[in-house]
């Protein structure tokens, strides 16, 4: 894998750590409601997004983590831009789940054969 598609790994990596960590605090609980999602939802989402970005991470030891890294990301961003467009939320708000699945489906895309 490329040098470009390593940084791409270590920040997404980094920002599923992040965004992981957030959805355990509290100002998460009035979106997920808005949402429609129960708190639990919540918390499981922060599991998978802190899963995905510790397998992104890892993926510098072992290429199968960075697959199965992304393919979580990837996954979890698809969910998150469905639940933007079904709540009707402006652009705005869906941009950077947007930009995430994107990039996570590139970094899927190029370490697929690791799956």
């Amino acid at each position: 894998m490329g040098t470009v598609a390593f940084i791409l790994q270590i920040l997404l990596g980094l920002a599923f750590l992040f965004f992981g960590f957030n959805k355990f605090g509290s100002k998460m609980n009035e979106e997920f409601t808005r949402y429609g999602y129960p708190q639990w939802f919540k918390i499981v989402t922060g599991i998978v997004e802190l899963v995905s970005g510790a397998f992104l991470l890892a993926g510098y030891w072992n290429d199968q983590l960075t697959a199965w890294g992304s393919l979580l990301a990837t996954l979890t961003m698809l969910g998150a831009v469905v639940t933007h467009l079904k709540v009707k939320d402006a652009g705005s708000k869906y941009t950077v789940p947007v930009v995430l699945l994107l990039l996570s489906a590139l970094l899927l895309y190029l370490n697929s054969g690791n799956l």
